[in-house]
Protein backbone atom coordinates (compact mmCIF):
# COMPACT_ATOMS: atom_id res chain seq x y z
CA UNK A 1 0.00 0.00 0.00
CA UNK A 2 1.35 3.42 -1.02
CA UNK A 3 0.51 6.42 1.17
CA UNK A 4 -0.21 9.65 -0.73
CA UNK A 5 -0.44 12.89 1.25
CA UNK A 6 -2.57 15.70 -0.25
CA UNK A 7 -2.26 19.25 1.17
CA UNK A 8 -4.47 22.06 -0.12
CA UNK A 9 -6.53 24.75 1.60
CA UNK A 10 -9.23 24.52 -1.07
CA UNK A 11 -11.75 21.73 -0.21
CA UNK A 12 -12.76 21.30 -3.86
CA UNK A 13 -9.16 20.76 -4.93
CA UNK A 14 -8.65 18.29 -2.10
CA UNK A 15 -11.76 16.34 -3.14
CA UNK A 16 -10.70 16.14 -6.79
CA UNK A 17 -7.09 15.17 -6.03
CA UNK A 18 -8.27 12.51 -3.60
CA UNK A 19 -10.70 11.00 -6.13
CA UNK A 20 -8.03 10.84 -8.83
CA UNK A 21 -5.47 9.41 -6.41
CA UNK A 22 -7.82 6.59 -5.46
CA UNK A 23 -8.01 5.57 -9.12
CA UNK A 24 -4.37 4.47 -8.89
CA UNK A 25 -4.33 0.89 -7.63
CA UNK A 26 -2.75 0.36 -4.22
CA UNK A 27 -2.93 4.01 -3.14
CA UNK A 28 -4.39 5.45 0.05
CA UNK A 29 -4.96 9.21 0.20
CA UNK A 30 -4.44 11.24 3.39
CA UNK A 31 -5.79 14.79 3.07
CA UNK A 32 -4.96 17.98 4.99
CA UNK A 33 -6.27 21.55 4.69
CA UNK A 34 -3.01 23.13 5.80
CA UNK A 35 0.71 22.30 5.90
CA UNK A 36 1.22 22.43 9.71
CA UNK A 37 -1.48 19.78 10.21
CA UNK A 38 0.24 17.51 7.70
CA UNK A 39 3.62 17.97 9.39
CA UNK A 40 2.04 17.16 12.77
CA UNK A 41 0.49 13.92 11.48
CA UNK A 42 2.01 10.81 13.06
CA UNK A 43 2.18 9.03 9.70
CA UNK A 44 4.00 11.76 7.78
CA UNK A 45 7.29 9.86 7.88
CA UNK A 46 5.54 6.94 6.17
CA UNK A 47 4.57 8.98 3.13
CA UNK A 48 5.32 7.60 -0.32
CA UNK A 49 4.24 10.66 -2.29
CA UNK A 50 3.22 14.21 -1.33
CA UNK A 51 1.00 16.56 -3.35
CA UNK A 52 1.22 20.08 -1.93
CA UNK A 53 -0.33 23.35 -3.05
CA UNK A 54 2.00 26.34 -3.34
CA UNK A 55 -0.32 29.16 -2.24
CA UNK A 56 -1.64 28.47 1.27
CA UNK A 57 -2.28 30.97 4.10
CA UNK A 58 -0.35 29.59 7.11
CA UNK A 59 2.60 27.98 5.38
CA UNK A 60 3.21 27.93 1.65
CA UNK A 61 4.26 24.85 -0.26
CA UNK A 62 7.95 25.72 -0.39
CA UNK A 63 8.17 26.26 3.36
CA UNK A 64 6.39 22.93 3.85
CA UNK A 65 8.91 21.15 1.64
CA UNK A 66 11.83 22.56 3.65
CA UNK A 67 10.39 21.28 6.93
CA UNK A 68 9.25 18.00 5.39
CA UNK A 69 12.70 17.22 4.00
CA UNK A 70 14.19 17.77 7.46
CA UNK A 71 12.04 14.96 8.93
CA UNK A 72 13.63 11.54 9.42
CA UNK A 73 12.87 9.26 6.47
CA UNK A 74 11.48 12.05 4.28
CA UNK A 75 14.59 13.15 2.45
CA UNK A 76 13.89 11.12 -0.71
CA UNK A 77 10.07 10.98 -0.74
CA UNK A 78 8.78 12.39 -4.08
CA UNK A 79 6.99 15.75 -3.69
CA UNK A 80 4.77 17.21 -6.44
CA UNK A 81 3.93 20.89 -6.09
CA UNK A 82 0.50 21.83 -7.43
CA UNK A 83 0.25 25.49 -8.35
CA UNK A 84 -1.37 28.01 -10.66
CA UNK A 85 1.76 30.17 -10.45
CA UNK A 86 3.90 29.44 -13.51
CA UNK A 87 6.64 31.96 -12.65
CA UNK A 88 10.06 30.38 -13.24
CA UNK A 89 11.44 31.89 -10.05
CA UNK A 90 8.90 29.98 -7.96
CA UNK A 91 9.71 26.72 -9.70
CA UNK A 92 13.46 27.23 -9.41
CA UNK A 93 13.16 27.91 -5.69
CA UNK A 94 10.89 24.91 -5.21
CA UNK A 95 13.39 22.65 -6.97
CA UNK A 96 16.25 24.01 -4.87
CA UNK A 97 14.21 23.36 -1.70
CA UNK A 98 13.41 19.77 -2.63
CA UNK A 99 10.42 19.59 -4.96
CA UNK A 100 10.52 16.61 -7.33
CA UNK A 101 7.93 17.62 -9.93
CA UNK A 102 5.12 20.12 -10.70
CA UNK A 103 1.46 20.10 -11.73
CA UNK A 104 -0.33 23.20 -13.02
CA UNK A 105 -3.86 24.16 -12.05
CA UNK A 106 -6.34 23.28 -13.31
CA UNK A 107 -4.99 19.74 -13.00
CA UNK A 108 -5.37 17.60 -16.10
CA UNK A 109 -6.49 14.08 -15.13
CA UNK A 110 -4.38 12.25 -17.72
CA UNK A 111 -1.24 14.21 -16.82
CA UNK A 112 -2.00 13.76 -13.12
CA UNK A 113 -2.28 9.98 -13.34
CA UNK A 114 0.87 9.71 -15.48
CA UNK A 115 2.93 11.78 -13.04
CA UNK A 116 1.47 9.89 -10.08
CA UNK A 117 2.45 6.53 -11.54
CA UNK A 118 5.94 7.77 -12.41
CA UNK A 119 6.54 9.15 -8.92
CA UNK A 120 5.16 6.03 -7.20
CA UNK A 121 7.35 3.81 -9.40
CA UNK A 122 10.31 5.96 -8.31
CA UNK A 123 9.32 5.54 -4.67
CA UNK A 124 8.97 1.76 -5.03
CA UNK A 125 12.47 1.61 -6.51
CA UNK A 126 13.82 3.70 -3.64
CA UNK A 127 12.26 1.35 -1.08
CA UNK A 128 13.57 -1.73 -2.86
CA UNK A 129 17.07 -0.24 -2.93
CA UNK A 130 16.81 0.70 0.75
CA UNK A 131 15.70 -2.82 1.63
CA UNK A 132 18.52 -4.25 -0.44
CA UNK A 133 21.02 -1.94 1.26
CA UNK A 134 19.74 -2.96 4.70
CA UNK A 135 19.98 -6.63 3.73
CA UNK A 136 23.55 -6.13 2.53
CA UNK A 137 24.43 -4.24 5.72
CA UNK A 138 22.95 -7.08 7.76
CA UNK A 139 25.02 -9.62 5.83
CA UNK A 140 28.16 -7.54 6.36
CA UNK A 141 27.44 -7.38 10.09
CA UNK A 142 27.00 -11.14 10.21
CA UNK A 143 30.20 -11.76 8.25
CA UNK A 144 32.12 -9.31 10.45
CA UNK A 145 30.83 -11.05 13.57
CA UNK A 146 31.91 -14.43 12.19
CA UNK A 147 35.38 -13.09 11.34
CA UNK A 148 35.73 -11.61 14.81
CA UNK A 149 34.66 -14.91 16.36
CA UNK A 150 37.26 -16.79 14.32
CA UNK A 151 39.88 -14.26 15.37
CA UNK A 152 38.97 -14.76 19.03
CA UNK A 153 39.09 -18.53 18.59
CA UNK A 154 42.58 -18.19 17.10
CA UNK A 155 43.71 -16.15 20.09
CA UNK A 156 42.28 -18.56 22.62
CA UNK A 157 43.68 -21.62 20.83
CA UNK A 158 47.16 -20.12 20.56
CA UNK A 159 47.01 -19.01 24.18
CA UNK A 160 45.98 -22.52 25.21
CA UNK A 161 48.83 -23.98 23.16
CA UNK A 162 51.33 -21.77 24.97
CA UNK A 163 49.69 -22.61 28.28
CA UNK A 164 50.23 -26.36 27.78
CA UNK A 165 53.97 -25.74 27.51
CA UNK A 166 54.18 -23.39 30.49
CA UNK A 167 53.49 -24.12 34.15
CA UNK A 168 51.29 -20.98 34.31
CA UNK A 169 47.58 -21.67 34.77
CA UNK A 170 44.69 -20.77 32.49
CA UNK A 171 43.35 -18.56 35.27
CA UNK A 172 46.54 -16.50 35.19
CA UNK A 173 45.86 -15.64 31.56
CA UNK A 174 42.30 -14.61 32.32
CA UNK A 175 43.14 -12.63 35.45
CA UNK A 176 45.94 -10.66 33.90
CA UNK A 177 43.73 -9.92 30.87
CA UNK A 178 41.03 -8.51 33.12
CA UNK A 179 43.60 -6.57 35.15
CA UNK A 180 44.83 -5.15 31.84
CA UNK A 181 41.35 -4.02 30.86
CA UNK A 182 40.86 -2.47 34.29
CA UNK A 183 44.08 -0.48 33.92
CA UNK A 184 43.10 0.61 30.41
CA UNK A 185 39.71 1.81 31.64
CA UNK A 186 41.23 3.87 34.44
CA UNK A 187 43.73 5.36 32.00
CA UNK A 188 40.75 6.73 30.09
CA UNK A 189 40.84 4.40 27.09
CA UNK A 190 37.53 3.98 25.30
CA UNK A 191 35.46 0.80 25.34
CA UNK A 192 36.91 -0.47 22.05
CA UNK A 193 40.49 -0.11 23.28
CA UNK A 194 39.58 -1.81 26.56
CA UNK A 195 38.11 -4.74 24.64
CA UNK A 196 41.20 -4.89 22.42
CA UNK A 197 43.58 -5.29 25.35
CA UNK A 198 41.32 -7.82 27.08
CA UNK A 199 41.46 -10.01 23.98
CA UNK A 200 45.08 -9.37 23.01
CA UNK A 201 46.69 -9.76 26.45
CA UNK A 202 46.35 -13.58 26.56
CA UNK A 203 48.83 -13.76 23.66
CA UNK A 204 51.68 -12.15 25.60
CA UNK A 205 53.64 -15.40 26.09
CA UNK A 206 52.69 -17.20 22.88
CA UNK A 207 56.38 -17.04 21.89
CA UNK A 208 57.14 -19.66 24.53
CA UNK A 209 55.94 -22.17 21.96
CA UNK A 210 59.46 -21.83 20.58
CA UNK A 211 61.26 -22.21 23.93
CA UNK A 212 62.85 -25.64 24.58
CA UNK A 213 61.27 -27.68 27.39
CA UNK A 214 64.61 -28.03 29.18
CA UNK A 215 64.54 -24.29 29.74
CA UNK A 216 60.83 -23.59 29.97
CA UNK A 217 60.23 -26.34 32.51
CA UNK A 218 63.49 -26.10 34.44
CA UNK A 219 62.63 -26.00 38.17
CA UNK A 220 65.69 -24.02 39.24
CA UNK A 221 67.23 -20.72 38.25
CA UNK A 222 68.30 -20.34 34.62
CA UNK A 223 71.95 -19.73 33.86
CA UNK A 224 72.99 -16.86 31.57
CA UNK A 225 72.90 -18.95 28.41
CA UNK A 226 69.51 -20.43 29.26
CA UNK A 227 68.08 -17.02 30.14
CA UNK A 228 69.29 -15.63 26.83
CA UNK A 229 67.31 -18.38 25.08
CA UNK A 230 64.28 -17.74 27.29
CA UNK A 231 64.34 -14.04 26.38
CA UNK A 232 63.87 -14.97 22.73
CA UNK A 233 60.22 -15.82 23.43
CA UNK A 234 59.32 -12.12 23.16
CA UNK A 235 60.63 -11.90 19.60
CA UNK A 236 59.21 -15.33 18.74
CA UNK A 237 55.76 -14.18 19.85
CA UNK A 238 56.02 -11.09 17.68
CA UNK A 239 57.06 -13.14 14.65
CA UNK A 240 54.10 -15.51 15.16
CA UNK A 241 51.55 -12.70 15.31
CA UNK A 242 52.68 -9.63 13.41
CA UNK A 243 51.95 -10.92 9.89
CA UNK A 244 48.22 -10.63 10.56
CA UNK A 245 46.60 -7.50 9.12
CA UNK A 246 43.94 -7.29 11.83
CA UNK A 247 44.41 -4.57 14.42
CA UNK A 248 43.74 -6.97 17.28
CA UNK A 249 46.57 -9.33 16.36
CA UNK A 250 48.87 -6.40 15.58
CA UNK A 251 48.29 -5.19 19.15
CA UNK A 252 48.85 -8.74 20.42
CA UNK A 253 52.13 -8.86 18.47
CA UNK A 254 53.35 -5.63 20.09
CA UNK A 255 52.38 -6.93 23.53
CA UNK A 256 54.21 -10.20 22.95
CA UNK A 257 57.35 -8.36 21.83
CA UNK A 258 57.39 -5.55 24.39
CA UNK A 259 55.88 -6.80 27.65
CA UNK A 260 59.37 -7.42 29.10
CA UNK A 261 60.64 -3.96 28.16
CA UNK A 262 61.16 -1.51 31.04
CA UNK A 263 60.43 2.20 30.95
CA UNK A 264 64.04 3.01 31.94
CA UNK A 265 65.38 1.07 28.93
CA UNK A 266 66.83 -1.88 30.87
CA UNK A 267 64.33 -4.46 29.58
CA UNK A 268 64.41 -6.81 26.61
CA UNK A 269 64.48 -7.65 23.72
CA UNK A 270 65.28 -4.15 22.35
CA UNK A 271 65.90 -1.95 25.38
CA UNK A 272 63.05 0.43 24.59
CA UNK A 273 62.30 3.37 26.89
CA UNK A 274 59.12 5.11 28.03
CA UNK A 275 56.68 5.87 25.22
CA UNK A 276 58.77 3.83 22.78
CA UNK A 277 57.02 0.88 24.42
CA UNK A 278 53.44 0.29 23.28
CA UNK A 279 50.92 1.46 25.87
CA UNK A 280 49.30 -1.98 25.60
CA UNK A 281 52.57 -3.66 26.52
CA UNK A 282 53.15 -1.24 29.40
CA UNK A 283 49.72 -2.10 30.76
CA UNK A 284 50.22 -5.85 30.37
CA UNK A 285 53.63 -5.67 32.07
CA UNK A 286 52.00 -4.38 35.27
CA UNK A 287 49.07 -6.79 35.12
CA UNK A 288 51.30 -9.79 34.34
CA UNK A 289 53.81 -9.16 37.14
CA UNK A 290 51.11 -8.40 39.71
CA UNK A 291 49.31 -11.67 39.00
CA UNK A 292 52.55 -13.66 38.89
CA UNK A 293 53.55 -12.33 42.29
CA UNK A 294 50.17 -12.95 43.92
CA UNK A 295 49.69 -16.46 42.47
CA UNK A 296 50.98 -19.74 43.88
CA UNK A 297 53.21 -21.83 41.64
CA UNK A 298 54.93 -25.20 42.14
CA UNK A 299 58.19 -23.33 42.76
CA UNK A 300 56.86 -20.53 45.02
CA UNK A 301 54.16 -19.40 47.42
CA UNK A 302 51.74 -16.61 46.52
CA UNK A 303 52.81 -13.21 47.80
CA UNK A 304 50.38 -11.13 49.84
CA UNK A 305 48.74 -8.41 47.76
CA UNK A 306 50.34 -5.72 49.93
CA UNK A 307 53.82 -7.08 49.17
CA UNK A 308 53.12 -7.23 45.45
CA UNK A 309 51.82 -3.65 45.52
CA UNK A 310 55.02 -2.59 47.32
CA UNK A 311 57.10 -4.10 44.50
CA UNK A 312 55.09 -2.26 41.86
CA UNK A 313 55.49 0.98 43.80
CA UNK A 314 59.21 0.40 44.22
CA UNK A 315 59.73 -0.25 40.50
CA UNK A 316 57.39 2.51 39.33
CA UNK A 317 59.27 4.72 36.88
CA UNK A 318 62.09 2.22 36.37
CA UNK A 319 60.44 -1.05 35.37
CA UNK A 320 56.81 0.03 35.14
CA UNK A 321 54.90 2.96 33.68
CA UNK A 322 53.83 5.02 36.73
CA UNK A 323 50.37 5.74 35.32
CA UNK A 324 49.72 2.04 34.77
CA UNK A 325 50.84 1.17 38.30
CA UNK A 326 48.63 3.89 39.79
CA UNK A 327 45.63 2.73 37.74
CA UNK A 328 45.95 -0.72 39.29
CA UNK A 329 46.80 0.04 42.92
CA UNK A 330 44.31 2.90 43.19
CA UNK A 331 41.54 0.47 42.30
CA UNK A 332 42.46 -2.53 44.44
CA UNK A 333 38.84 -3.27 45.29
CA UNK A 334 38.19 -4.05 41.61
CA UNK A 335 41.49 -5.93 41.35
CA UNK A 336 40.60 -8.16 44.30
CA UNK A 337 37.15 -8.83 42.83
CA UNK A 338 38.81 -10.08 39.62
CA UNK A 339 41.27 -12.14 41.62
CA UNK A 340 38.45 -13.77 43.59
CA UNK A 341 36.34 -14.39 40.48
CA UNK A 342 39.02 -16.28 38.56
CA UNK A 343 40.66 -18.78 40.91
CA UNK A 344 43.28 -21.25 39.74
CA UNK A 345 41.16 -24.30 40.54
CA UNK A 346 38.24 -23.06 38.44
CA UNK A 347 37.71 -24.14 34.88
CA UNK A 348 38.23 -21.13 32.67
CA UNK A 349 36.59 -21.39 29.25
CA UNK A 350 37.13 -17.92 27.79
CA UNK A 351 38.57 -14.51 28.45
Amino acid sequence: MMNVVIIDDNPTNVFLLKRMTEQVEGCTAHTFADAPSALAWDGIDGSDLVLVDYMMPEMNGIDFIVQFRALKGCKDVPVIMVTADDAKEVRYEALQRGATDFLNKPVDKTEFLARMRNMLALRKSQKQMANRAEWLASEVRKATKELKQRELETILLLSKAAEYRDPETASHIVRMSHYSRLIARHLGMDAIEQEMILLAAPMHDVGKLGTPDRILLKPGKLDDEEFAIMMQHAEHGYQILHHSKTRLLQIAADIARMHHEKVDGSGYPRGLKGDEISIYARIVAVADVFDALTSERPYKKAWPVEQAVAVLQQDKGSHFDPACVDALINNLDEVLEIKARFQDEEEVGEV
